[in-house]
């Protein structure tokens, strides 16, 4: 299962249906389920973009350290739906978020894709329905890295916030400054997946390692 540029997406108020079954849930349900979402502090514009941010430099495979949300209870360590962020790509100007998600007995690869935004840092992808997502490259040095993700749909709005590095054990000057933006923000922090890659891997990450 897999998000193909270029795809809609589900919109996002579908995501919250409880009487949808974990089989029938799509891609971004478990990314939410996963990260979490967080409610909107600041608006989109006041959330701070990396300066002279390099797209190519964030490719290849990443951990996620910590993630901070306003809905904790949907993230909880004894879902057995598990969806974690592998790896990142550059397809021409596009950017392709390669996820694993296991639950129900299934381990699938998923992509999603985005698009810039023609400003720089700044990433998004469109909802089937309008709804919008907006990816904004916080802060980064390429070894660690703070992502802002953003979701507005039906004129509600969510977001979120990842702390991300390339080993386990994190920068802790980058996890004192990810704190920093978690108080800015008023979120809550929440537990944090990482998923090997046991299963099919989607698209992007079978050809960026061919």
């Amino acid at each position: 299962m897999h998000v193909k540029k270029g795809c809609g997406l589900p919109g996002l108020s579908s995501l919250w249906a409880p009487e949808v079954m974990a089989g029938e849930r799509g891609p971004l349900l478990l990314l939410t389920l996963s990260l979490g979402l967080a409610s909107a502090q600041k608006t989109l514009e006041e959330v701070p973009v990396q300066s002279g941010f390099d797209a190519q430099k964030v490719e290849g495979r990443w951990l996620t350290i910590q993630l901070a949300t306003s809905h904790t209870h949907l993230v909880s360590p004894e879902d057995p739906l598990r969806l974690a962020l592998h790896s990142i790509w550059t397809r021409d100007r596009d950017l392709e978020f390669v996820l694993f998600w296991t639950g129900e007995g299934v381990c699938k690869g998923v992509n999603i894709t985005v698009h810039p935004t023609g400003l720089q840092g700044q990433y998004q992808g469109s909802f089937e329905g309008g709804g919008s997502m907006f990816i904004r490259f916080v802060s980064t040095d390429y070894r660690s890295l703070i992502l802002y993700v953003w979701f507005e749909d039906a004129g509600e709005v969510t977001s979120l916030l990842a702390l991300l590095a390339r080993r386990v054990f994190g920068d802790p000057k980058w996890l004192g400054k990810y704190q920093k933006y978690i108080r800015e923000f008023q979120l809550q922090e929440a537990p944090a997946f990482n998923l090997d890659a046991q299963c099919s891997p989607p698209t992007a990450y079978a050809r960026a390692n061919s």
